[in-house]
């Protein structure tokens, strides 16, 4: 099997591997589900996997290779690690931010920050936002910081007229 990326991030869930990445694929365009591998008798003592039941998921968005893994209740997601999607449009943005709310946690969002359904944590960002709050004019940059640190869905038009003092 070949992967559409040299570094592929592993998702561990609890049982839900499939239904998250259909969910994943569903939401970006060209998503799509790769390989589908199951759990076998050997190993049951160490992995517990019911024999015939999905182990894991290959699927790609927007390029990057994932691979899905019900690994069991062991591990939980956690704000530590996210993924970034990175947003051309105020449409692109609002595409993506729905549809990854979806069933999520409404209280973890704040600054383009998210959980989804599955509780994985993804950051909808315009493209345009590092720039704004790097920018070389520290007031700038900080009116930019400010107006995002009051969103919690990212608005580019909002942003950029923080930036420039509008």
């Amino acid at each position: 099997m070949k992967f559409a990326s040299k570094i592929v991030p592993c998702l561990w869930f609890d049982s839900q591997a499939e239904d998250a990445a259909r969910f994943y694929t569903s939401v970006f365009p060209g998503g799509r589900i790769v390989k589908t591998s199951h759990y076998f008798k050997s190993g049951q003592e160490v992995h517990g996997g019911k024999p015939g039941s999905v182990l894991t998921v290959s699927f790609e968005l927007a390029g990057t290779s994932f691979t899905a893994l019900n690994g069991g209740p062991v591990f939980r997601f956690n704000e530590a690690v996210s993924l970034q999607v990175m947003c051309d449009t105020q449409q692109e943005l609002d595409h993506y931010w729905s549809r990854l709310t979806e069933g999520g946690d409404p209280a973890a969002q704040q600054c383009g920050w998210l959980k989804d359904r599955f509780g994985l944590s993804w950051q909808v960002v315009p493209v345009v936002l590092p720039d704004l709050i790097t920018d070389p004019d520290p007031v700038k940059a900080e009116r930019a910081f400010a107006a995002m640190m009051q969103m919690k869905k990212l608005d580019i038009a909002a942003l950029q007229r923080a930036h420039s003092g509008a």
